[in-house]
């Protein structure tokens, strides 16, 4: 038993540190929380990459409600109705296609993603000022749909709403609060897929156990030492992730389809 203890607690300290270092990110950026916690935890082999997303889409809930709750203020519900109601209707139309597409589609798919969003984010990156405007209620539901076809597909749906978001011409408090709950929403909606088929392990609950505290303290000490970074520091750290996840969705196509 002992054993077992010591080899189930190595992992699980290992993942609480990536934990904490992707709730700094997601707390300062609004999202990024599953981009980095699920990166480093195959790059760490800490965990198998069900277990590891499982546990990240419960500490992601973790994480928003401990920054709302740290950092009191209006939820801007006018901006996320459209956006989650187009979610669920992208989500239903992902996982639809999911079963319909053969694997070289889906890697080919998976390829083209990553390249548009290595693209969208470095001309996010050149763009010097948001819209003047803030765009129509149309095309939030159109960006949730997006983001919600991408979530089914390949679990990725945050890189389109992030692109949407920044652009706006909104504080970067209000695009936190959309980019949290939102993810937060989706994760909820995603766990209530999950749990009833038996697809949630006593690994991920120890792993999601172990990672609890690192999360909500993380929440704690952005509220008490907060980081106001220039705008155009903020827009280069949010383009360097988008990068960052396109990469990985083209790093990965690769893979598959060189092994094919």
């Amino acid at each position: 038993m002992s054993l077992q203890f010591q080899a189930l607690a190595g992992p699980a300290l290992a993942f609480a540190g990536c934990a904490a270092l992707a709730a700094y990110a997601q707390n300062l950026t609004g999202f990024a929380f599953s981009l980095i916690l699920l990166g480093l935890s195959s790059v760490l082999h800490i965990a198998s990459i069900n277990d590891a997303a499982n546990a990240a889409t419960v500490l992601s809930l973790v994480n928003a409600w401990a920054y709302l709750r740290n950092h009191p203020g209006q939820n801007p519900w006018h901006l996320l109705r459209p956006i989650l109601n187009g979610s669920v209707v992208g989500v239903l139309a992902g996982l639809m296609l999911l079963a319909w597409l053969s694997g070289t589609a889906m890697d080919l798919l998976r390829g083209l993603l990553g390249a548009a969003i290595v693209v969208c984010a470095l001309l996010f990156m050149r763009q010097t000022r948001a819209r003047a405007q803030l765009s129509g209620r149309g095309s939030f539901t159109f960006i949730g749909v997006l983001s919600g076809l991408l979530s089914g597909l390949f679990s990725s749906g945050g890189p389109p709403l992030v692109f949407h978001m920044y652009r706006q011409p909104l504080g970067a408090d209000v695009i936190r609060r959309v980019l949290l709950l939102s993810f937060a929403l989706s994760g909820l909606v995603r766990l209530v897929v999950v749990l009833p088929t038996g697809q949630f392990s006593w690994q991920a609950a120890a792993l999601t156990a172990a990672a609890f505290p690192a999360v909500y303290l993380v929440s704690r000490f952005h509220r008490w030492l907060p980081h106001q970074f220039h705008p155009r520091t903020l827009k280069l750290l949010v383009g360097g992730l988008l990068c960052l996840a396109g990469g990985t969705l083209l790093f990965s196509a690769w893979q598959a389809l060189s092994a094919a």
